[in-house]
C-alpha cells in the first residue's frame, strides 16, 4: 500500500484548509474525582475492587464435571452409574445438555445411558433440546432416532421449536432434511391423540369466561391429564393470561394433579408477557415453595423475552435468582445479558454493575470481554475518570488495554466533542507499544468527519498510511460521508477515484451509491458516470435507477447515448433502452426519445417490445388528439 500512501499524502497536501491547523496540546482526559467516583465503589460495584486471585467459577455439581471433563467412554459411563443410581432431576438434566449444545455426540450418549441405565424417563422438553442439538448435517441419523422416538411414545414435537429446525435446515441448504421435516410434523400432528384432546379443552376454555361453566363442562370430558398434556394446553393459551393461570390452578385444585418442574418450567416459558409478568413472578415462587427450580432451558427463553421487551429489571432479577440455583447461567448466559444492558439501556450503570457483582458473587473472575463491556458504557456515558479505574481494573486482573479498549475511549471522547484530545490517545498507545489498527484509526476519523473537520481526518489518515496501516472499504466509506456532510461531493469524488484507481483500494458498493446520487442530485452527470465506470471496474453490479430518473427530466439524448455506453461492457441489453425510452415518456419527452430510438442499432429499434413501446404511446396519443378535435 505504499502507492496509497502516497495518493494520501498528495490529496492532503493539495486541499485547501479554510484555516491553519493548531498544535494541540496534551489534555488530561483521567481527571480523578473522588467525590464522583465514589458512588462506584460501593459492594454493589465491587468490580472497581475485582480481586485478581478470584478462583475460577466452580462447577455447580459434578454430575456436570463428570460429564464436561472426561471422554465418553465405559469408564465414564461406570462412573456415572455408581456416582448417580438415582433417577436424575429434570432440571439437573436441562442443565447438563444446555452445556452440550456444542457437542452432539456427548449429548447422544448422555441421553442414551439417561434412558437405558438411570431410567430417565424424558419429557417433550427434553427432546426438544435434543432435537435442536443434533439438527446439523453431522447429526442426522441420531436427529430422526429421537424424532420416531417422540411419535412412537405420543409426544408432539411443539410449533416454536419446529419452525426454529425447519428454518434453521433451510439456512443451512438442508432442503431434504427440511421437508421430511415438515412432512413428518404435520403428519404426528394429524395422528396424535393428545393433540384432538388438548384442541377441545383449549376451545372449551377460550369459548367463554372461565367460571362454574368452563369448569363443568371440562369435568364432563374426562380429560386424562399429563405432563405433556397440560404443556400443550398451556402453549395453546399462551395468548390468555387469565385462562391459563386458571386452568394450571384448577388441574391442581379440582383435579388433584400435583404439578412438578415439567409442569411449572412449562407455564413460566409461557407467561413473561408484557400484561402477564406479575403472574410469572407469583408462579416462580411458588414452584420454588414446592422444592422446584426453573431449568436452564426456561431461564434463557424468559431472559430473552425480557431483554427484546427491555425489561431489564425483571431479567436482572432473574438472572439474580437463577444464580443463587444449582442451575447457575453460563459465562457466556451473562455476558449477554450484560451487553444487552449495555446496548439498550447505556445509561443505567447501576444495572451492569449489578450484574456484575451477582456473578462475582459466586466465585467467577471477568474476562477481558467483560471488562470491555462495562468499559465502553462508561466511555459511552463520558464517565472518563470511571474508564479509567475500569481500565486499571482490568491491568491488575492480568488484561493488558487493547485496540479495542482504547478505541471504546476514543469514540466515548468524539462523543464529547473532544476529539483533540481523543487523538492523544493514538500517541498514548504508540508509547505502550499497542499500535492502532484500522479500527481504531477509522474510529478517530469518523469523530473528526462529525465535527465537520474533515481537513483533520485527511491529515490524520495521511499519517495511518505513514505508519503502513492498509485502508479499507469502511474507512473511505466514513471519509466519503465526511467530505458529503460538509457539501463537498466534487471533493468526494476525486478522493474516492484517487484512491480506487492509484491506490487500487476496493470501495463498498453502497459508497459508490451514496456518492453517485449525491452528484446526480447536484447536477453532476459526468462525475457519476464516471463513478459507474468505477463500479464495473469491481464487477459491482451498475447502479443505474438514479440516471433513468436524472436523464429522463434533465439530460439530453447525448447524455442517454454516454449512459448506454458505459453501463453495458458490450451492447447494452434491450431492458435498458426499454427503461430508457419509458422515462422518457413518462416525462412527456417523446421527441427526445424518437431522436434515441434513431441513433440505436438495427435490433434495437426492429425488437418486438420497443416496438411495442412505441406503438402504445403513439395510439396513445392519436386518441388524446381525437378526443381533443372533437
Amino acid at each position: 500500500m505504499n502507492l496509497a500512501k502516497r495518493v494520501a499524502t498528495s490529496f492532503v497536501s493539495a486541499q485547501s484548509f479554510r484555516r491553519p491547523l493548531n498544535q494541540f496540546q496534551v489534555t488530561q482526559f483521567f481527571h480523578l474525582s473522588p467525590s464522583h467516583f465514589s458512588k462506584f465503589c460501593t459492594p454493589t460495584n465491587s468490580i472497581l475492587h475485582a480481586n485478581p486471585n478470584l478462583s475460577s467459577s466452580m462447577m455447580p455439581n459434578s454430575l456436570l464435571e463428570h460429564v464436561l471433563c472426561n471422554d465418553w467412554s465405559a469408564k465414564l459411563e461406570k462412573s456415572l452409574s455408581e456416582g448417580y443410581g438415582s433417577q436424575l432431576s429434570h432440571e439437573a438434566v436441562m442443565y447438563v445438555f444446555k452445556r452440550l449444545t456444542a457437542d452432539p455426540r456427548k449429548a447422544q450418549k448422555f441421553f442414551n445411558w439417561l434412558v437405558n441405565v438411570n431410567g430417565f424417563k424424558p419429557n417433550s422438553s427434553v427432546y426438544s433440546l435434543m432435537l435442536r442439538i443434533c439438527a446439523n448435517k453431522d447429526c442426522m441419523k441420531e436427529f430422526w432416532v429421537i424424532f420416531r422416538e417422540m411419535k412412537e411414545k405420543g409426544i408432539v414435537l411443539d410449533g416454536e421449536t419446529y419452525k426454529s429446525i425447519f428454518y434453521g435446515f433451510r439456512k443451512s441448504r438442508m432442503d431434504t432434511a427440511a421437508a421430511e421435516l415438515e412432512k413428518f410434523y404435520k403428519l404426528t400432528m394429524k395422528e396424535n391423540a393428545t393433540c384432538d384432546s388438548v384442541n377441545e379443552v383449549v376451545s372449551v376454555i377460550k369459548r367463554s369466561d372461565w367460571g362454574y361453566v368452563v369448569e363443568k363442562e371440562l369435568l364432563a370430558k374426562n380429560i386424562l391429564l399429563s405432563d405433556e398434556f397440560i404443556l400443550g394446553v398451556l402453549k395453546e393459551l399462551r395468548d390468555a393470561r387469565c385462562p391459563l393461570v386458571k386452568f394450571f390452578e384448577w388441574v391442581e385444585e379440582g383435579l388433584n394433579y400435583e404439578h412438578n418442574s415439567i409442569t411449572y418450567n412449562g407455564i413460566l416459558r409461557v407467561l413473561p408477557q408484557e400484561d402477564s409478568v406479575e403472574e410469572f413472578w407469583s408462579m416462580l415462587k411458588k414452584m420454588k415453595t414446592a422444592g422446584y427450580d426453573m431449568d436452564l432451558d426456561t431461564y434463557i427463553k424468559v431472559s430473552r423475552s425480557f431483554q427484546k421487551a427491555r425489561r431489564f429489571e425483571d431479567a436482572i432479577k432473574l438472572f439474580e435468582h437463577m444464580m443463587d440455583s444449582p442451575y447457575k447461567p453460563s459465562t457466556g448466559e451473562f455476558t449477554i445479558l450484560l451487553r444487552s444492558i449495555a446496548t439498550r439501556a447505556p445509561s443505567d450503570v447501576d444495572m451492569i454493575f449489578r450484574v456484575v457483582k451477582k456473578f462475582e458473587e459466586a466465585g467467577n473472575t471477568l474476562s477481558k470481554p467483560i471488562y470491555d463491556v462495562i468499559h465502553r458504557s462508561m466511555t459511552g456515558l463520558g464517565q472518563f475518570d470511571e474508564a479509567e479505574k475500569i481500565m486499571e481494573t482490568m491491568r491488575n486482573a492480568g488484561y493488558e488495554p487493547d485496540n479495542i479498549t482504547y478505541s471504546q475511549l476514543i469514540h466515548g471522547l468524539c462523543k464529547a466533542g473532544r476529539v483533540e484530545e481523543a487523538s492523544k490517545v493514538i500517541d498514548t498507545m504508540e508509547e505502550l507499544g499497542c499500535d492502532p489498527d484500522i479500527k481504531t484509526w477509522t474510529v478517530l476519523i469518523q469523530g473528526y468527519c462529525r465535527a465537520n473537520a474533515v481537513d483533520k481526518a485527511l491529515l490524520c489518515f495521511a499519517k495511518m498510511m505513514e505508519n503502513n496501516v492498509d485502508a479499507d472499504g469502511d474507512l473511505l466509506d466514513v471519509l466519503i460521508n465526511g467530505f458529503l456532510s460538509q457539501g463537498k461531493s466534487v471533493g468526494a469524488y476525486q478522493f474516492l477515484t484517487e484512491m480506487a484507481n492509484k491506490a487500487e483500494l476496493r470501495p463498498w458498493q453502497a459508497t459508490y451509491k451514496t456518492l453517485i446520487q449525491k452528484l446526480l442530485g447536484e447536477m453532476k452527470l459526468e462525475e457519476a458516470l464516471d463513478l459507474l465506470r468505477g463500479m464495473k471496474k469491481f464487477d459491482y453490479p451498475p447502479f443505474v435507477e438514479p440516471f433513468y430518473q436524472y436523464i429522463s427530466k434533465l439530460g439530453t439524448v447525448e447524455d442517454a447515448m454516454e449512459f448506454l455506453k458505459v453501463v453495458s461492457k458490450g451492447c447494452p441489453s434491450v431492458a435498458v433502452y426499454h427503461h430508457i425510452f419509458k422515462s422518457f415518456f413518462e416525462e412527456g419527452r417523446l421527441s427526445e426519445a424518437k431522436d434515441l430510438l434513431y441513433k440505436c442499432p438495427h435490433h434495437i429499434r426492429k425488437h418486438p417490445s420497443i416496438c411495442s413501446l412505441f406503438g402504445s404511446t403513439n395510439n396513445h396519443k392519436r386518441r388524446q388528439k381525437s378526443v381533443t378535435t372533437s
